[in-house]
């Protein structure tokens, strides 16, 4: 069975710093993509920053050149570096895997239990 298990939430000050991880229970070599994704209250679940099995990745425009994902497959750890951050950036941060089947081509997705990020003063 699948985990993705978060970690690193809290509460920090504008402008601080906080670095999520995401552990999985199975050899993240066996996911195509990963991701961190997040919702405030009221709002939808929206992508952060994902990072391919190859070891690109992408971001959306509000924390480009701000937050920063990796991972460590040895570990079977994804991470997020969040710098300078911003009240705006309040809410809970959820880690995703998404494997594909070869001989079927079905695509699985699997989420985290999420993490709440306070940033306030």
């Amino acid at each position: 069975q699948v985990q993705l298990v978060e970690s690193g939430g809290g509460l920090v000050q504008p402008g601080g710093s906080l670095r999520l991880s995401c552990a999985a229970s199975v050899s993240i070599n066996g996911f195509n993509a990963m991701g961190w994704y997040r919702q405030a209250p009221g709002k939808q679940r929206d992508v952060v920053a994902t990072i391919t099995n190859g070891g690109r990745t992408d971001y959306a425009d509000s924390v480009k050149g701000r937050f920063s994902i990796s991972r460590d497959n040895a570990k079977n750890t994804m991470y997020l570096q969040m710098n300078s951050l911003r009240p705006e950036d309040t809410a809970v941060y959820y880690c995703h895997g998404e494997t594909q089947s070869v001989l079927s081509g079905t695509r699985y997705d699997y989420w985290g239990q999420g993490t709440q990020v306070t940033v306030s003063s």
